[in-house]
């Protein structure tokens, strides 16, 4: 009987001990650097169960294809750039001239897809106080980027 009682006690000892050990840091003192851990989410390791948690802020996520984006702005370089936001995809220029043209345009360009595909990119061309450009004019412009996107993907050499 006092073999079975023993066991027994060193049974809840071990148990209790392993449950103190879950703890944390909390009931001592912590050196700068575990505080600091805890403090900051970004510096924390990683775990396998961070696989199953859905933990990625779509705030700081861009969905945007950095090729046709590097491409958009390469192209559109003569215009001065008015508002760019990655995030959404958009890019919103002044009025310039293209080199070696006589006639003023102003471009919106909007990347909604993270693919590099044609349907991914939206160009707006527009003229002079808001006059229309001719369709073969803005499907050069959008041929252009796409080429030069395709050029920066080959030269990263990532096909």
């Amino acid at each position: 009987m006092n073999t079975a009682r023993a066991a027994r006690l060193i049974i809840a000892t071990t148990l209790c001990a392993a449950l103190a050990g879950c703890g944390g840091s909390r009931g001592r003192d912590a050196s700068p650097g575990e505080i600091d851990r805890e403090l900051r989410p970004e510096a924390r390791t990683t775990t396998i169960w961070d696989l199953f948690s859905n933990s990625e802020n779509p705030n700081s996520t861009v969905a945007v294809n950095k090729y046709l984006w590097n491409a958009s702005l390469e192209v559109l370089d003569f215009l001065p750039v008015q508002t760019v936001d990655p995030f959404t995809g958009v890019i919103v220029t002044g009025y310039g001239t293209p080199p070696g043209g006589g006639r003023s345009y102003r471009a919106t360009v909007k990347i909604a897809d993270p693919a590099l595909d044609a349907r991914s990119l939206k160009l707006s061309l527009q003229g002079p106080g808001g006059a229309a450009v001719a369709p073969g004019t803005a499907r050069a412009v959008e041929d252009a980027i796409l080429t030069r996107a395709r050029q920066l993907r080959i030269r990263d050499g990532r096909l």
